[in-house]
């Protein structure tokens, strides 16, 4: 490009790919006066060459060919869009060692092989940028690796699937079921035709492992976080959470701890009224607490072309200003000789826990159950049963929430294990921590 252009090449033309590829000729005096020069598409990578593509992507130059992509002497940065492990990984080596700098949203690929992939960039002297990994449109990358440099992270909570937040939003606001609300965040392209790894919790450790190596340092591998995803939540315990004065939201935690850096994503009450308890619908939203600034949140859209599009063009100024570099080079992360982390065992993690049984509805029956827990050194902080009703048989079942106080993990499983056993229990029991 004999206009002083820097010329990328898009891996992937995708929902994301797409949106990059709007973003970039839509704006072409922006992006240039912010990078400081023009910023143009040499082309990109896709399946089917003859495919029809819409618009703004139908004017991008295609191809089949990757390595003839990478190799194009006119293009200095790579943008892989492609999602998943593999190509991906390769793609991005190739790069990296044709010499060219990488932006990726990409979580599962960092989270899965950061090691690798960030040891062979600074090995080559090359700029690697990921701002859209993690929550889309929010800048948490930035955040936690610049903008709150001076503080020691204590805890990370954060609203990361967009598809599940719809989900849970939609069954507690509106009193959908679990397969409308997922149906209808199809319809509206939050979620996968197949929705596996958002609803099973796969998608939001994918990006607790980057934020755990942002905020903490550690290397945490995906299969090492305990998850719980929201396909197993009944509505009936939303409702009881609301009467408790909570709402159930996925979340992905990572908290410094006595017993180490506790790691989970799972099913939470949150309190009515706190940051994280508003996030409706498709948003995300990040809540740092650092030892120097306090308490922060992010918040904002984290899925969608645009969004995504919007901190992938981003990170594509950095790289092209050259401050990326410069970053990157700082934050040393995901270095083979960094902390390599073992979460703490999820059976320590200490916690105010949601439980609900479904008890016959006879004498002695609640005092049965608090012996049991009392035994473990659980004390219960409030009660819930409801009237099963004048025609209901005597002996029917009828629900029993209890919320305690603080306990750990393991002394509440093996209570409930006992309690399960009770010939006046229908199990199993369900049980939710409590994020206050």
């Amino acid at each position: 490009m004999n206009d002083g252009a820097a010329g990328v090449a898009l891996l992937g033309l995708g929902t994301i790919g797409t949106g990059v590829a709007r973003l970039l000729t839509a704006e072409p005096a922006r992006i240039a006066r912010r990078a400081g020069r023009p910023v143009r598409i040499v082309g990109a990578l896709v399946r089917d060459a003859g495919r029809p593509r819409g618009p703004f992507a139908q004017d991008v130059a295609v191809t089949t060919d990757a390595r003839r992509l990478i190799e194009d002497e006119r293009v200095s940065l790579v943008v892989e869009a492609l999602g998943g492990t593999e190509p991906a990984r390769t793609l991005v080596l190739e790069a990296l060692a044709a010499g060219k700098d990488v932006v990726t949203a990409n979580k599962a690929l960092l989270a899965e092989h950061g090691v690798e992939i960030f040891g062979e960039a600074r090995r080559l002297g090359r700029a690697l940028a990921f701002e859209g990994s993690v929550a889309g449109g929010v800048p948490i990358v930035q955040a936690l690796g610049v903008g709150l440099a001076a503080n020691e992270i204590l805890s990370i909570s954060a609203i990361v699937n967009g598809t599940c937040n719809f989900i849970l939003t939609s069954m507690t606001r509106d009193g959908v079921g679990y397969a409308d609300a997922l149906a209808e965040a199809q319809r509206l392209g939050y979620a996968e035709p197949d929705p596996t790894f958002d609803v099973d919790g796969t998608d939001a450790a994918h990006k607790l492992a980057i934020l755990a190596q942002l905020g903490f340092g550690a290397n945490v591998a995906t299969s090492s976080i305990p998850r719980t995803g929201i396909d197993r939540v009944p509505a009936a315990d939303l409702r009881y959470a609301g009467e408790l004065g909570y709402v159930v939201k996925l979340l992905a935690q990572a908290k410094r701890t006595e017993a180490g850096l506790e790691l989970q994503v799972a099913p939470r009450l949150v309190r009515h009224g706190t940051p994280l308890a508003d996030v409706s619908g498709p948003y995300n939203a990040i809540r740092v607490v650092g030892d120097v600034v306090g308490d922060t949140l992010f918040y904002g859209r984290g899925a969608g072309a645009m969004p995504t599009a919007s901190a992938v063009v981003g990170d594509i100024i950095d790289v092209v200003l050259g401050r990326a570099a410069i970053t990157f080079r700082a934050l040393g992360l995901w270095r083979e000789d960094g902390v390599r982390s073992m979460p703490a065992p999820p059976a320590a993690i200490k916690s105010r826990y949601y439980v609900r049984f479904t008890i016959a509805d006879r004498p002695g029956v609640i005092g049965a159950i608090a012996q049991a827990l009392g035994a473990r050194r659980i004390s219960i902080a409030s009660v819930i049963q409801h009237d099963p009703g004048d025609d209901a048989p005597p002996g029917s079942p009828v629900p029993l929430v209890i919320m305690t106080h603080a306990a750990v993990q393991a002394d509440v499983a093996a209570a409930l294990d006992e309690i399960d056993r009770l010939d006046v229990v229908h199990p199993p029991s369900i049980c939710l921590g409590v994020e206050d």
